[in-house]
């Protein structure tokens, strides 16, 4: 007995390799996590959990005309049909899906607190209430018409969709993350009305490349907005499915009333914490590890957020800004991975075959909706086709049906008698009194040829892929008109890319300086021709006594060199420029160079190319000019080049582009003026400290310089408000270095507050030291003798002075009375025709810098 015992004991046990066991345990349980847990399907964009909330508040009725709905009835909803797991992960991922922070477009419509971009926890779901948002029907449209796959639930009792029919790219337009086991996915979020726009280009050219795609899809769009540096990341996670996207958050520099700058922060990078942030920036201030920041202050509402960070008097805002962006969360990089389950098997995809799965999906749904539509038309027409039979002998079926003992043998009869089917008998056997009429069978007759007609139609949409394909083009494009929104976060070009010039479109802009800093770009078609008379276009929008003291056409793809009061120079891209609208104050230049607060742009060169037979021509306050070579300062340093050495004290004002052979005139307060050849200078290194321009008396400083161009007239005007225009002829050529001519009497008529070469076509925005600004034509000054007096060109009463003079062009047909007194009341904005101002640009010439004593 014992032995036999033993023999079927024995017979139970089965011998297994415990490694190839393990292997196969662990490898069953890494393909239910990843197809059951952690990863998107790409058809959707959602993950088992997502989608049964959606299923279940479609089921339950909490459609966005309804009223909000406790979560824990709707997580117990979940959890007892179809998510057998606990109700943390039920809860936290409907938060997600109600958080306008994390997903661009919200699927569920929260009511109560969900968190907060803080890092604030959600209220517990007892005290928060939700229903499906209006774009979240979109995903279960349909759904009722087999559209999609179902499966058994978690005990067989119910059935639940594999996949929701998602009328709109989800996985592209919301995003994804998680992490599996052995793998993680990363998909950033992207803007519908973009995202919608590249299916379309798909659809009408399967054999687009990518560039042809990322022109309607240039790049993510996070909820939290933010600033994306460059293009090649967003191309190479678009090209191989993987790519590291620098995203960096949204600040401004502002000068405050207290002359201190300011750092603005309006949008932070996607996914970063604020509260974290600031604590991090204040432990880098506190450990001096950034020393420039004296103050944090967070100002975020519910309007939008808003941090100040003051930087301290003597530190560099732009330098500041850019430890911030090395050192803290205020720049991050978005790994992204295009890792999705196809077929039931993860795998990683480029933009391309993303898009190519979703078209293929929505071409089945639109598919398999057709064939169930097709097959319900087909049985009510069946059906009508038996009552059409009935109405026609309505007498013989009427005897039938009254003959027979009971309903089962009515049907036979019917069946016998006119060939008729079950069904066909029942509707018959089942049809009222009141459908005898003869509009009753009218009305059937009419149902049955509208039947027919959609039979054929559905019959053609089966039979013809492209004819899925426009139906799916057309659905799609309803939902982005009702949709689509404006993209939040900008992609900036950065200098340096390899691919980025020809991403970038050459087009013609307008570079504009003011003279308190501010710089923008605006295209060239903004400033369009008017007729003559016109009164031009508002130039932009800026604080008082701020005048455009530069302004030129420039090729969007051309350098540009700013030169500062310090001897620096700084080279930029025109595009990365910022571009403003027509009425945009633009951005001050701190934002864009690590100048320092006491620094100021006082020229701007436009640089088409580094052409070795150009020249520099700079001179100082102080009477010292340099002339260099173009192409010294062809370099890509970010923090800019010694221009020249100055002396203590010196400030350099004046920088112009020559061709080698051209001649400058050069003037002082006290009175003189002297002309010469700029070959008088020779060519000097880098950081060479320049030569004597002029011998200037004491207590004398240089306040002009310009270059002597063919038909220019040389206009000087006083600290008192006198003024003329003499021609370059009464300036006779001498040598560099001399005392110079006698320009103007200053013990008399007072000093000399600014020279420029100008045209008689020329306007003339001439600021007072109290911010007094008006604006004259230029020839409206007389020509006079170079030592003469000249005319009253402004007004200046008390203490009050001319300060500084700038040339922009003309308003035509304004008498200078008007032209005064609108300037006066715009505070002197800038005509909207800069052809003539181009044009002598392009040659070289920028216009003048702004005197350094002007009050702010």
């Amino acid at each position: 007995m014992d032995n036999e015992q033993n023999q079927n004991k024995d017979a139970r046990i089965i011998d297994v390799d415990l490694q190839n066991e393990m292997r196969k345990s662990f490898l069953d349980y890494s393909m239910s996590v990843i197809v059951s847990r952690a990863l998107p399907d790409v058809r959707d964009g959602l993950k088992p959990v997502h989608r049964r909330i959606l299923y279940t508040m479609n089921q339950i009725g909490l459609d966005p005309s309804k009223p909000y709905h406790k979560c824990a009835d709707t997580v117990g909803q979940v959890l007892g049909s179809y998510h057998p797991h606990g109700d943390a992960s039920v809860y936290d991922a409907m938060v997600r899906l109600a958080q306008d922070f994390s997903m661009r477009y919200m699927l569920v419509d929260g009511h109560g607190n969900f968190g907060s971009v803080d890092g604030d926890p959600p209220a517990a779901y007892r005290y928060t209430e939700a229903r499906m948002s209006k774009i979240s029907l979109e995903m279960l449209t349909d759904i009722e018409k087999n559209t999609v796959d179902f499966m058994s639930n978690y005990d067989d009792r119910l059935k639940e969709p594999t996949v929701l029919p998602s009328r709109f790219p989800n996985l592209l337009v919301n995003g994804s993350s998680g992490i599996a086991v052995g793998m993680a996915t990363e998909i950033p979020p992207h803007n519908l009305g973009e995202t919608i726009d590249a299916v379309c280009t798909l659809i009408d050219n399967p054999d687009a490349e990518l560039a042809e795609i990322m022109e309607c899809m240039p790049g993510p769009d996070f909820p939290t907005g933010g600033i994306i540096m460059g293009r090649s990341g967003i191309r190479a996670a678009y090209a191989t499915g993987r790519g590291k996207i620098t995203v960096r958050a949204k600040t401004e520099i502002i000068e405050a009333k207290n002359g201190r700058y300011k750092i603005i922060v309006t949008e932070l990078p996607y996914k970063v914490n604020k509260a974290r942030l600031i604590e991090n920036i204040a432990d880098l201030v506190k450990d001096k590890r950034i020393e420039g920041i004296s103050n944090i202050e967070d100002h975020s509402d519910r309007k939008g957020m808003h941090i100040e960070i003051d930087i301290k008097r003597d530190a560099s805002p732009q330098i500041v800004l850019n430890q911030l962006f090395s050192y803290t969360q205020l720049q991050t990089t978005f790994g992204a991975i295009m890792l999705s389950i196809v077929d039931g098997e993860p795998k990683i995809l480029s933009l391309k075959e993303m898009l190519q799965c979703y078209i293929e999906f929505q071409a089945e749904v639109i598919r398999r909706r057709t064939d169930f539509d097709l097959k319900k038309a087909r049985d009510r027409a069946h059906i009508l086709e038996g009552l059409k039979i009935a109405l026609d002998f309505i007498d013989e079926v009427i005897k039938i049906i009254r003959n027979s003992k009971d309903t089962a043998s009515a049907k036979a009869g019917l069946m016998e008698r006119f060939g008729l089917d079950d069904v066909q008998a029942q509707a018959i056997v089942q049809m009222r009194l009141g459908q005898l009429t003869n509009m009753e069978q009218t009305k059937i007759e009419d149902e049955i040829a509208a039947l027919h007609a959609k039979i054929e139609e559905y019959l053609e949409i089966l039979a013809s892929e492209s004819r899925q394909l426009e139906i799916v083009k057309e659905e799609i494009m309803q939902i982005r008109n009702k949709y689509a929104d404006p993209r939040r976060t900008e992609i900036c070009a950065v200098s340096g890319e390899v691919d980025i010039e020809d991403l970038i479109p050459q087009e013609e802009c307008v570079l504009t300086l003011t003279q308190f800093g501010y710089v923008k770009r605006l295209s060239a078609d903004t400033y369009k021709i008017q007729r003559r008379g016109g009164r031009g276009v508002s130039g932009m929008s800026r604080r008082e006594e701020d005048i455009a003291a530069e302004m030129f056409v420039i090729n969007s793809h051309d350098y540009v060199l700013f030169f500062t009061d310090k001897g620096r120079v700084y080279r930029l891209k025109c595009y990365e420029v910022p571009e403003g609208s027509r009425q945009s104050k633009g951005v001050n230049i701190a934002n864009l160079l690590p100048i320092s607060p006491d620094e100021k742009v006082t020229s701007m060169i436009r640089v088409p190319e580094f052409d070795e037979e150009k020249y520099l021509v700079m001179v100082t306050r102080q009477g010292i000019i340099k002339r260099i070579e173009l192409n010294a300062y062809n370099t890509s340093r970010k923090g800019g080049l010694i221009a020249l050495e100055l002396n203590e004290g010196d400030k350099l004002a004046w920088v112009r582009m020559t061709d080698g052979n051209s001649q400058v005139i050069i003037a002082t307060k006290k009175g003189m003026a002297i002309r010469f050849n700029e070959t008088d200078i020779r060519a000097m290194g880098r950081q060479a400290r320049g030569v004597k321009a002029m011998a200037l008396k004491e207590g004398d400083c240089v306040v002009g310089m310009s270059v002597v161009r063919d038909g220019g007239l040389v206009l000087t005007v006083s600290e008192t408000g006198y003024g003329r225009l003499s021609s370059p002829d009464d300036y006779r050529v001498q040598s560099r270095g001399g005392k110079g001519l006698t320009n103007y009497h200053t013990e008399k008529y007072g000093d000399v507050a600014a020279i420029k070469v100008v045209n008689l076509d020329d306007d003339i925005i001439i600021i007072s030291e109290e911010g007094i600004i008006i604006r004259i034509a230029a020839e409206s000054i007389r020509v006079c003798a170079r030592p003469s007096k000249g005319v009253t060109v402004m007004k200046v009463n008390g203490n009050d002075k001319v300060v500084t003079i700038a040339r922009v062009p003309h308003i035509d047909g304004e008498d200078d009375e008007s032209a005064e007194s609108e300037d006066n009341a715009e505070n002197g904005e800038s005509s909207e025709t800069v052809a003539e101002e181009a044009s002598e640009n392009n040659e070289g010439e920028t216009s003048e810098s702004t005197k350094e004593n002007t009050k702010e």
